[in-house]
């Protein structure tokens, strides 16, 4: 499958052109020529589409009950933008959302106490919305 349109709601491209779609679950369902190929689904109860995907347990304005399998699943996401579409998304689409595209900017190098700054700008401005997450981002140990 092609790439997201970079003028797509919720797209953002990373620095090195790959693109990942951030969404809001309570928008409700995409149409058939805007799913995702793989997606990360970040919600305090378990959540899945019709396309191959990944959950993670993440309650509303907090940090994933286990942040290694979060970074785990993040790094997924990140390898499989190259090649597919990829979304991430939870129910509002800006702090846990943002949070989690945080982390794949600085998977695509991005330093870690920019990220927060540059995906204000490339996705939402009001995105990552607690100091715990804030924290989350440009402490998170990534793997190489």
């Amino acid at each position: 499958m092609e790439q997201w349109p970079a003028d797509l709601d919720g797209v953002v491209t990373l620095p090195s052109g790959r693109r990942v779609r951030g969404r809001a679950l309570r928008a409700g369902a995409v149409s058939h020529d805007e799913a995702a190929d793989f997606g990360v689904y970040l919600t305090a109860r378990p959540h899945e589409e019709s396309w191959e995907s990944l959950w993670v347990a993440w309650p509303d304005f907090r940090l994933p009950r286990a942040p290694s399998d979060a970074i785990s699943a993040l790094r997924d996401a990140y390898d499989r933008s190259s090649a597919e579409r990829v979304e991430i998304a939870c129910g509002g689409g800006v702090g846990r959302t943002g949070t989690a595209l945080c982390i794949l900017a600085r998977f695509d190098g991005v330093p870690a106490d920019e990220a927060v700054a540059w995906i204000r700008t490339a996705y939402r401005r009001g995105a990552v919305e607690t100091p715990r997450q804030r924290k989350f981002v440009r402490d998170a140990r990534l793997p190489l």
